[in-house]
């Protein structure tokens, strides 16, 4: 009996048999499952392609900085009210703890605002980041879009916000409900200078910001399959006692139904905003 048959192996692929050994290692940081084919996607090429399924189209969320990175000019962003942050106003039981494991992903409150030049056209860029409480509406995010819209107008600058949100933050009760009626009525003194308001819709835009600010827009785009709604779809259906369709509240479905203008898929969207803000006029100065 060859004595080495009773050695010990060395490591674990020594013990492993042949076909394994030669599968190479990849760490799960560098893949992505697709929740829609279920296709697993090399982490750099779906950043490559915008957040974008290769196989499906599915769009993946993407966080603020991200989506600024994705229209805004290079280098042109100059963030507004960066150190605006949300307080306990109300003692809400647990919600500072709650703001301090949102502010971890590196962003200080639900929106990021600021001036930016778009195809060369100088905007005023509304974003809100999924990755601080979904994006809900607190008194410090309708203060920053009530102030970016001002500022918008006071400029004659065409102005475009990014919706995504879990609705008004219930944290702080009534008064994140108020920003509502303080974002729309900036935005009704923005369209009354005779300015142009772009909203573009991404999964999920529900709740107080879908009925306020995100369908407010002169021009409402969305992107694919996202949810757009005020409440949940049981809750309607318990509600009025009927089964809705299976796309309902979806982009689409929207489209068809007049709600939404167009659905544009993510790696056309800066040229739709920058087609949409020359056919209105604007950049004339910058050809």
């Amino acid at each position: 009996m060859d004595l080495f048959s009773f050695r010990k192996p060395k490591n674990e692929l020594e013990s492993l048999p042949d076909e394994q050994q030669n599968t190479p290692f990849i760490p799960e940081e560098m893949w992505i499952k697709c929740p829609k084919c279920n296709t697993m996607l090399l982490t750099t090429d779906m950043e490559e392609n915008l957040h974008v399924c290769t196989k499906c189209n599915h769009h993946f969320r993407m966080n603020g900085r991200q989506r600024i990175e994705m229209l805004a000019d290079t280098d042109s962003f100059i963030e507004q009210d960066a150190n605006l942050e949300s307080t306990n106003i109300l003692d809400f039981p647990g919600y500072e703890a709650k703001l301090e494991k949102a502010r971890k992903s590196g962003s200080k409150e639900s929106v990021i605002c600021g001036e930016c030049k778009i195809g060369g056209i100088d905007s005023e860029l509304c974003v809100m980041d999924s990755d601080f409480m979904i994006g809900s509406m607190g008194t410090v995010t309708g203060e920053k879009i009530t102030r970016a819209f001002e500022y918008a107008t006071e400029n004659k600058l065409p102005i475009i916000i990014c919706t995504i949100s879990g609705g008004a933050r219930m944290q702080e009760g009534i008064l994140s409900l108020m920003q509502m009626a303080k974002t729309s009525g900036a935005a009704k003194r923005h369209s009354d200078a005779g300015l142009l308001y772009i909203t573009v819709l991404t999964d999920p835009t529900t709740g107080g910001v879908t009925a306020s600010f995100a369908m407010d827009g002169d021009i409402i785009l969305a992107e694919p399959e996202t949810l757009i709604g005020f409440a949940g779809q049981r809750v309607i259906e318990q509600t009025i006692r009927q089964k809705l369709p299976k796309d309902f509240q979806r982009a689409e479905f929207l489209l068809q139904k007049g709600f939404v203008d167009a659905v544009v898929s993510r790696n056309n969207l800066k040229n739709t905003i920058v087609k949409l803000l020359k056919i209105h006029g604007y950049g004339k100065e910058a050809e």
